[in-house]
């Protein structure tokens, strides 16, 4: 039986830079995993059939991945739509959300920065997730932990966040 710690915030947070980092934190007993590295394509289910399942099937991977570890799975996830539309595999046990936040100045340029082919640069889709941004810093209270990176090195948000996940004393 595992648990999994949810990473989750909008695309540009960190995600992705802080999974790697908290991988030298928190190894030990947890895999730590982003959806990037499942192997799936969201836009091989966007606006198709199967469009609910990508999130399914992206967990179930993860969960694979993870062998006999607990998951830290960063994903652009959030508790609404994990509780209301994601089947959770038989073998999580327990979820927890991190909520990860950080300026708008600073998703624009970190958007900008990825390359063509993640199509994440337009000002429509930065704009989507500057939105979306707004909705984690809304929520921060319904979060079991909560974290703005603004300010923070990449060195001190892993160590706060890696400070949560090590109170769990697995």
């Amino acid at each position: 039986m595992k648990k999994m710690i949810a990473l989750s915030g909008a695309c540009g947070v960190g995600k992705s830079t802080l999974k790697d980092a908290l991988g030298e934190l928190i190894s030990d007993s947890f895999a730590c995993i982003d959806t990037d590295e499942v192997g799936l394509n969201w836009w091989d289910y966007a606006g198709t059939e199967r469009e609910s399942e990508y999130n399914d099937d992206c967990i179930a991977e993860a969960v694979k991945m993870s062998g006999d570890k607990n998951l830290l799975f960063a994903s652009c996830m959030n508790p609404i739509d994990f509780y209301s539309k994601v089947k959770i595999p038989q073998e999580i046990t327990s979820v927890y959300f991190i909520g990860m936040t950080c300026s708008d100045k600073e998703i624009t340029a970190r958007l900008k920065a990825r390359p063509a082919e993640r199509m994440c640069g337009s000002d429509d889709f930065i704009a989507n997730q500057i939105d979306y941004n707004d909705w984690f810093k809304l929520n921060s209270n319904k979060f079991q932990f909560y974290i703005d990176n603004t300010n923070m090195t990449v060195k001190e948000t892993a160590e706060k966040i890696a400070e949560y996940i090590n109170g769990f004393n697995i």
